[in-house]
């Protein structure tokens, strides 16, 4: 009886193919994933379609569409004020970028040289506490903290400052880079700590034998530390770049765009244009330059992140 069903057994065995075993766990791996890209399709490559569709037309959401073929990427381009978001977002991509990852870099390296225990522990949870705190809340307490009356101000003209006190987000030439500072507040902690775990995973012996050929701290940071970081960079720059170039919590909630334009940038101005002009067409038509442009900055950013390795 039990020869029977071994060789019963081993005919099955035989009949079933390893292509066809590999054929079936990829129809139930695609099964896994289909709920997944179901809510992709529904909620990101939909609206994606229809952006770029609506782009094409003069449209109020309301009466009929007209067709206006290239007209809106003409206006964007144009239009001062429109074309200006998007160099007020370039000018973001320093603040919330350059900065943030420059300076996450040194933080890092120093709490990874000094900081350790409790103390490292304690000094990326302080760091780190930004990311929890949600946006709209951190343009809310920063705005308090840079109006006139504020703490910032209030500090100032107690060490003596007062000739550089003044409201920094109603400032037309310090509006900007006010808002940069929050975006380094906010992004600090987020690059400092995705650096400092990939810094625990360098072999130690490479910063010993470095310190036995009596290399200082500048040189194992540049010759050590940042070259084999290349690919938590890039990850820090693309993320840091897509937050600058896509900004709309903190910008709307601190400035609103304003002073006049000076903090207006096109995640705002998509908003204006579509739920307060009802100009649908033409806000889709900057939400898909805007996408244009985060590709082409993002994608070489990866390119090179990958190449140096």
């Amino acid at each position: 009886m039990m020869s029977d069903d071994r060789s019963t057994a081993h005919a099955i065995s035989r009949r079933t193919s390893p292509s066809k075993v590999i054929r079936r766990e990829a129809i139930i791996g695609w099964l896994f994933v289909l709920p997944a890209l179901l809510m992709y399709a529904l909620f990101v490559l939909l609206p994606l379609l229809l952006s770029i569709q609506y782009s094409f037309f003069r449209w109020d959401g309301i009466t009929p569409m007209i067709w206006v073929g290239l007209k809106n990427y003409r206006t964007v381009l144009e239009v001062p004020d429109l074309l200006g978001t998007i160099f007020n977002a370039f000018r973001l991509v320093v603040w919330f970028s350059f900065i943030p990852v420059g300076l996450g870099l040194i933080v890092a390296s120093v709490i990874h040289r000094v900081a350790t225990g409790r103390l490292g522990t304690v000094a990326r949870t302080v760091l780190f506490l930004p990311q929890v705190i949600p946006l709209v809340a951190a343009g809310i307490i920063w705005g308090w903290l840079l109006a006139l009356p504020g703490l910032v101000n209030q500090i100032l003209k107690a060490i003596g400052l007062s000739v550089f006190t003044r409201a920094w987000l109603g400032d037309f030439d310090w509006a900007l880079p006010s808002v940069g500072m929050i975006g380094i507040w906010v992004l600090l902690g987020f690059c400092t700590v995705l650096l400092l775990t990939a810094m625990s995973k360098i072999d130690q012996s490479l910063y010993e034998s470095a310190r036995i050929d009596g290399a200082n701290w500048l040189t194992e940071f540049t010759q050590i530390t940042v070259p084999l970081l290349t690919q938590e960079i890039g990850v820090c720059l693309t993320v840091t770049v897509i937050a600058a170039l896509a900004a709309f919590d903190i910008v709307y909630v601190a400035t609103a765009g304003g002073p006049g334009n000076s903090t207006a940038v096109p995640g705002i101005q998509i908003y204006i244009l579509a739920f307060t002009q009802q100009r649908i067409g033409l806000a889709s038509a900057l939400a898909v330059m805007l996408m244009a442009l985060v590709l082409i900055v993002v994608l070489p950013i990866q390119r090179l992140s990958r190449e140096n390795a």
